[in-house]
């Protein structure tokens, strides 16, 4: 009820739909020491936003719904634990073999019960403490990268310069992404991850292709590579080849629709063509035609081999 008074859930909810919608790097990192809980992990999960959204934690972080005591109370309740101590305990296995025994009287069975019960309140508190160690070992970093809830874990001492290097690495990335997705939108995120990935490993050779994981070392070569003061760039001439293929494939794709404006758009394309193109443009038309009569001449049964 305090939540909903306070607007807790609603201001949370507003958070979420801003994540989602946002379309920028956004980096969530965990200090050492912190814990990250319930209905706060749900409003700053990667999942929200997997396309832009990252999340990074310190060795001494701690991160999950639950805390140990709250999975404790569920997982391994005093039932569990007893339970536990009648299977490990030596002791408590030999008092139980004794109390399975039909030689022992009631008198007998009294006393051992009671022994039972007072092994089992000494041994409570420590069963219930490794409980907790083992609910709390579900909530280190590692285990949360394991199940991919953080891209890596970040030491303190090195988050700011390490984040600092990832964020501009994003930024760059996101610009190279724009525009050769605006040249041919039907590419997914992926798809362009990988592009970029292959131009690096072009531009470094197959044996700096472990550079790609160096954020530093990225923003560099995509630094220079966005360098309009350049005469050549590896990135601007790939994207240069993606929106000519994007163009021939559009043309291409019009003119199959529409077959009957094909002689119309080849004398519209001379029209508008220098000299020295459409000279070229008519050698290659000479040369096709002369590969296609060369195709179809029927072959001499006196000067081919298939035919002798």
């Amino acid at each position: 009820m305090k939540d909903m008074y306070d607007q807790v859930l609603k201001f949370g909810a507003m958070i979420v739909d801003a994540l989602r919608e946002y379309n920028q790097p956004i980096l969530v990192y965990i200090p050492p020491y912190a814990e990250l809980r319930g209905g706060a992990w749900v409003v700053v999960d990667a999942t929200i936003n997997e396309r832009h959204m990252e999340m990074y934690a310190d060795h001494d972080s701690r991160g999950g719904i639950l805390e140990p005591e709250g999975t404790v109370e569920i997982r391994f309740r005093k039932k569990d634990l007893v339970k536990t101590m009648h299977r490990i305990d030596p002791l408590c296995k030999d008092i139980l073999n004794q109390l399975s025994s039909t030689a022992v009287t009631t008198e007998q069975k009294g006393i051992l019960e009671k022994q039972l019960h007072q092994r089992e309140q000494s041994l409570l508190s420590v069963y219930h403490q490794v409980a907790l160690t083992f609910s709390d070992l579900h909530d280190t970093p590692r285990h949360m990268m394991d199940k991919g809830a953080i891209q890596e874990i970040i030491p303190w001492a090195k988050s700011r310069t390490l984040l600092y290097w990832r964020l501009r690495r994003l930024l760059l990335q996101n610009r190279i992404k724009a525009d050769v997705l605006s040249v041919k939108p039907t590419l997914s995120d992926g798809e362009v991850d990988s592009m970029l990935r292959r131009w690096f490993v072009e531009e470094h050779g197959a044996v700096n292709q472990y550079l790609w994981d160096d954020n530093k070392a990225v923003v560099d070569w995509l630094t220079v590579q966005l360098d309009t003061a350049r005469e050549r760039s590896h990135i601007l001439e790939n994207i240069d080849c993606i929106r000519r293929d994007s163009v021939i494939s559009h043309i291409r794709s019009l003119l199959q629709s529409h077959p009957e404006v094909a002689m119309d758009s080849v004398v519209h394309i001379i029209q508008n063509m220098t000299p020295q193109q459409r000279s070229d443009v008519l050698n290659t038309i000479r040369a096709f035609e002369a590969q296609l009569s060369e195709s179809t001449l029927p072959l001499d049964p006196e000067t081919s081999p298939l035919l002798s």
